[in-house]
């Protein structure tokens, strides 16, 4: 799996794309956990080239998200499609996730984050 991170003004943009499997979720989350160290505290999540997703996969977006919500921090998924969105939706968790469609729409809505 590839990881990217850019920026939108204080909004870090995580790319994934390929396989996200149970070595991937594992450098996903110490990622996160690092950026969150270092007091990033809005993060979006594009899945828009993540191919596969396994439960290792789902269990650190739960990890990532109930973390950042802990700690009152922002973050959002963008671009979730294909059979990423079927398992986020037959594992019932597509409210649990704020998940957006459109890239700008996760970047508005963390950026009306006060």
């Amino acid at each position: 799996m590839g990881i990217r991170i850019r920026t939108n003004q204080l909004i870090y943009i995580i790319d994934l794309e390929g396989s996200l499997d149970l070595y991937e979720s594992n450098r996903l989350k110490e990622l996160v956990m690092k950026m969150i160290e270092k007091k990033v505290e809005r993060f979006i999540l594009n899945l828009r080239d993540i191919e596969a997703l396994d439960s290792s996969g789902i269990g650190a977006f739960i990890y990532i998200s109930s973390t950042i919500k802990k700690m009152n921090l922002g973050l959002a998924m963008a671009n979730v499609r294909g059979p990423v969105r079927d398992i986020i939706e037959k594992t019932k968790l597509m409210n649990y996730f704020p998940i957006y469609e459109k890239m700008d729409d996760a970047i508005q809505a963390l950026s009306d984050l006060a």
